[in-house]
């Protein structure tokens, strides 16, 4: 039995998704915040209509990518707080692995003593191993996972696709 190739790129090469993340990686977090456009500009809802086709949908799409990128990330980032804020397992579980790994990290390689007990670093990442992982799998973070991908996209790409290009720019592109 053969497997299926999807190309990735041929699929993506339409809303340029490449230069997109190229771009996001190459700045720092001030620089990338430094665009952030105000919510008076980005919630218009005289700019929101119904797009007439799919290119005009994709034109959209590739304007608003562009112009509201930071916000875009910002929301981004509010749907994982709200996932993760929803979800306290994964919250506890996350807090957990960050608190041990930075507690065995302060002990510098030494053993931890608790009165006649004696634990190596060792022993120390295999116990917090088998605590977080039944913790992790029990609060379904691939679910979680799935769903902020499935949210954002559906918030992200519902904003891009229906909020109109502003007026000198949907004419900037035609040719007279």
């Amino acid at each position: 039995m053969s497997r299926i190739q999807i190309p990735i790129d041929v699929l993506t090469s339409r809303l340029n998704m490449g230069e997109r993340f190229q771009n996001f990686r190459s700045g720092s977090i001030a620089n990338r915040f430094s665009n952030l456009r105000p919510l008076s500009e980005f919630f218009d809802i005289k700019r929101l209509s119904k797009p007439e086709n799919f290119a005009e949908m994709q034109s959209r799409v590739n304007y608003n990518l562009g112009h509201f990128s930071s916000n875009y990330a910002v929301v981004f980032v509010m749907l994982c707080i709200y996932a993760l804020l929803t979800n306290p397992w994964l919250l506890f579980d996350i807090v957990f692995v960050v608190a041990g790994m930075w507690f065995i990290g302060k002990l510098d390689g030494r053993d931890l003593e608790i009165g006649q007990h004696r634990f190596t670093t060792s022993q120390l990442y295999t116990g917090l191993y088998v605590v977080a992982i039944p913790i992790g799998l029990f609060s379904s973070p691939f679910l979680t996972v799935m769903w902020l991908i499935g949210a954002s996209g559906l918030v992200i790409i519902g904003h891009a696709s229906l909020m109109d290009k502003p007026i000198d720019e949907a004419f900037s592109g035609e040719a007279v």
